[in-house]
């Protein structure tokens, strides 16, 4: 009796975490709406209850859940709307939410602000998932980064940053990167901490950087990285291009930005 008593009152207490497919924070009353991945958390055992769907806040969320797949998965990290994002589960324990990827040149970087502030590209291929994505996923000011690169010779380096968030549009994104940790590529971003951001059509460093260098990024006279700079598709020294100073003075083949 004390044992099914125990159990009753496990049951009463325990949350009680399904698998479903939607991409909003809402159960769908018909199954024809349903996409892709969301969680419902079942805290009310009433026959009458309505279900509440919880979207994670992001992919460490995901991965806490035991999600263990590579893929796009979708997130809400704050009141706002959810939004879809693709999760790097393996690399370095997982749970990494990746915003930033340059691989084969097939998407145009050199765009305007409000490109980079509503984000552009797919998701599983090159991708800038968005300023406002960006701040929403960091403004609580607990996130760390990892930028992986690779040479067009097949050579790898990461860099990891214990400290990363940028601020919201009213103050132009600025960037708070730092506590550089570990890596093989060493620090190009630091030197860009406190920065705004800039683009081509709005000029935040005060040296045309964005327009000089054909890219989008948190300059200052103007950069110690540039990985949303022009795609060449062999290596090169034009300082248009993908740069990593600290590890290669040649354009970069790869580049993947993530935060976790």
């Amino acid at each position: 009796m004390k044992m099914m008593l125990a159990g009753k009152l496990m049951y009463s207490l325990m949350i009680i975490i399904v698998i479903i497919n939607t991409i909003n924070g809402n159960c769908p009353d018909d199954e024809k709406e349903l996409a892709s991945p969301a969680v419902v958390i079942i805290t009310n055992t009433s026959v009458n209850a309505k279900p509440e769907c919880v979207v994670p806040t992001d992919c460490k969320a995901w991965k806490e859940l035991g999600v263990k797949q590579n893929g796009v998965y979708p997130i809400k990290p704050d009141n706002g709307p959810a939004f879809q994002v693709y999760c790097d589960m393996e690399t370095d324990g997982g749970g990494w939410t990746v915003f930033q990827r340059r691989q084969d040149g097939s998407v145009d970087f050199y765009k305007y602000w409000t490109d980079y502030e509503n984000g552009f590209g797919d998701l599983t291929g090159e991708v800038w998932l968005g300023l406002s994505k960006i701040y929403r996923l960091t403004k609580e000011g607990s996130n760390t980064l990892r930028v992986d690169l690779e040479d067009f010779e097949g050579n790898t380096a990461y860099a990891n940053y214990s400290t990363f968030s940028i601020s919201n549009a009213s103050t132009d994104f600025i960037l708070k990167v730092g506590d550089y940790n570990s890596g093989s590529a060493e620090d190009s971003m630091t030197g860009h901490n406190g920065r705004k951001f800039s683009t081509r059509d709005r000029d935040n460093d005060g040296n045309d950087c964005a327009q000089t260098f054909t890219g989008a990024w948190w300059y200052t006279r103007c950069y110690f990285s540039n990985l949303n700079g022009q795609y060449f598709n062999s290596s090169t020294t034009n300082r248009q291009g993908i740069i990593w100073v600290t590890w290669r003075l040649i354009t970069l083949k790869f580049t993947e930005m993530k935060s976790r």
